[in-house]
């Protein structure tokens, strides 16, 4: 009787013994020349490749399902409820097409939406008045505004993890930058009236909680009151001049440039002002929390020493060329992405061939505005034929770059912002 034969996928893999699987998968005498054979090239600069590390052209999987509304080349992370996400390649516009944006849902969208019904209330301790404002008072009394804000979910980059956390196993590809339109959420607050005591605001969504209990809430996080205060933070119903597609939120929306996307509640219809931080679902606990200090991998981290999440830290993404490429030798690359740094802005972008021995500056773009990712750019050259990496590293207004390899570990796997590479083969 045959033996019963046992698969592992390649993640699997190096996650258990990073050095056996690369002994294992390319040969134990010679594993650089053994990874160019699979690779179909000469690993150029291999001797600079930290051990145990996977190869960008193979690292990389993508599987295609079809979502209305959305590029056809999203990947699915989970169906129910909806999560999806984009990638690189697909992310190469300035302004991130609605398309192409990001798909990360906590319950199910509401089934139906009545504009002419739909309205946003504004309450809680803080609040001076309860008040209560349709989609048609909100554009007729407040001043409309349009910025680009980066958007990206908490937890892109948790499938590098080891030990791997739980939750959705984003890689690169839960951020986008498009333009929002709506108007000030400062402004509704102002009008509502807001208290000397007001410490963070609070939303709720007309979503419905994945058990279909209607009594039940999905997410109600939020952001403190300064966070709400800020000229870009907006209450918005289009994305670049058309409504907000339906898993993006539609009819009605926050957006919070920066942080995680968790703040930034869809379908809203309810923000609540707070004497004190926020406490509704996924704000408590190890949700949207990372250990105050840093923990050893796989500890266990008691929840009062967790801190919420605001600022999200700088990163940055290669969008052209796509993983992969054949490049003819000889030939100048032109190479580029984006990079974005929460609150700050981003002072440089360093770019390298030879797994991180040396970098070269690539030229960077002022934002749009403020909270907007930006645009970089550089020509390479590469010394012979072979396999090569591109790797990218940010470094933000304060001084403070990204990490070659994953950051600090967390129960939750939130804030991977490891310098993204991919593969070129030069012929």
């Amino acid at each position: 009787m045959a033996a019963k034969r046992s698969e592992r996928g390649l993640h699997e893999l190096y996650a258990a013994d990073p050095e056996r699987a690369q002994a294992r998968l390319f040969g134990r005498r010679d594993v650089l020349a053994g990874m160019g054979a699979v690779l179909g090239a000469e690993l150029v600069f291999g001797r600079f490749m930290p051990t145990g590390l996977i190869p960008a052209a193979l690292a990389e999987t993508t599987e295609a399902f079809v979502i209305p509304g959305k590029d056809p080349g999203l990947v699915v992370l989970n169906d129910r409820p909806l999560n999806a996400e984009t990638p690189p390649h697909l992310l190469d516009d300035p302004v991130t097409p609605a398309e192409r944006l990001f798909v990360r849902n906590n319950g199910l969208p509401p089934l139906s939406v009545d504009t002419g019904k739909w309205a946003l209330t504004i309450d809680g301790e803080s609040a001076r008045s309860t008040r209560r404002y349709t989609l048609a008072t909100l554009r007729a009394r407040f001043k409309t505004y349009s910025y680009q804000l980066t958007l990206e979910c908490g937890g892109n980059g948790r499938a590098e993890f080891n030990p791997p956390a739980r939750g959705n196993q984003w890689t690169t590809g839960a951020v986008g930058c498009p333009r929002w339109t709506g108007v000030r959420l400062r402004d509704v607050l102002k009008d509502a009236g807001v208290r000397d005591d007001a410490v963070y605001v609070g939303y709720y969504g007309a979503d419905t909680h994945i058990s279909g209990d209607p009594n039940k809430v999905v997410i109600s996080r939020g952001v403190p009151i300064a966070k709400a205060m800020e000229k870009e933070s907006l209450i918005a119903w289009a994305i670049n001049d058309e409504d907000l597609p339906l898993h993006n939120g539609y009819p009605l929306r926050l957006v919070f440039g920066g942080w995680p996307a968790s703040t930034s509640g869809k379908w809203l219809t309810r923000v609540s002002i707070r004497n004190r931080v926020h406490d509704g679902p996924k704000m408590g606990g190890y949700s949207y929390r990372v250990p105050c200090q840093p923990v050893v991998p796989g500890a266990q981290v008691p929840e009062q020493d967790m801190c919420i999440i605001e600022s999200m830290p700088v990163k940055s993404l290669v969008t052209y060329p796509k993983s992969g490429l054949v490049h003819r030798g000889g030939q100048k690359l032109d190479v580029r992405g984006h990079a974005w740094a929460g609150d700050r802005t981003v002072s440089d972008v360093d770019v390298s061939i030879d797994f991180g021995q040396t970098w070269q500056p690539a030229r960077v773009r002022k934002p749009s505005n403020r909270r907007a990712w930006q645009q970089w750019s550089i020509g390479l050259e590469f010394p012979q034929r072979g396999y090569y990496e591109i790797w990218a590293r940010a470094t933000d207004s304060s001084g403070i770059a990204q990490p070659m390899v994953v950051p600090g570990w967390n129960p939750r796997g939130y804030l991977n912002n490891a310098t993204h590479r991919i593969a070129v083969k030069v012929v």
